[in-house]
């Protein structure tokens, strides 16, 4: 059977919300599913014209609507001057320092992968512990530089 583009297009909707706190809803309904929740999180990607996906491949995904961020730190840890963070899709990245942003709750947002993720709770106390007053800002002691946290929109 054939399908028609809009066709396609409304079989993507298909209900599914991540809210602030990384809860995966589906038409309402919490997604419990330990690994399937993961599965959610690992597939995660935005589209070139900024849509927020769960992707299987380039032809098979669906759309998500993320209310804050993509990916929440769960862990944070420095290994000399370098930062890596452990995020809730249980990935590894050394932090994006140019990217950093704080926003007006004092949680830190940086890309991963592409896409948005904040660092709070015990994350960003580690990774807070580099901060320092710089100018009428702050910055981020890491990888040999000085690295200046804008202020997030």
């Amino acid at each position: 059977m054939d399908f028609t583009p809009e066709q396609i297009e409304k079989m993507r909707t298909i209900g599914l919300r991540l809210d602030k706190a990384g809860t995966f809803w589906q038409e309402g309904a919490p997604v419990t599913h330990a690994r399937l929740r993961q599965a959610l999180l690992r597939w995660l990607a935005v589209r070139e014209d900024g849509r927020d996906i769960v992707k299987l491949d380039e032809q098979r995904y669906a759309y998500v609507d993320v209310e804050d961020a993509h990916l929440r730190a769960r862990a944070a840890h420095w290994r000399d001057d370098r930062c890596f963070i452990l995020w809730d899709d249980d990935d590894e990245h050394e932090l994006d320092y140019a990217s950093l942003r704080q926003a007006p709750d004092h949680a830190l947002y940086t890309l991963v992968r592409g896409m948005r993720g904040r660092i709070a709770g015990p994350a960003y106390h580690a990774v807070a512990e580099r901060i320092v007053e710089d100018g009428a800002g702050f910055a981020l002691l890491a990888a040999g530089r000085h690295w200046p946290i804008a202020h997030a929109a």
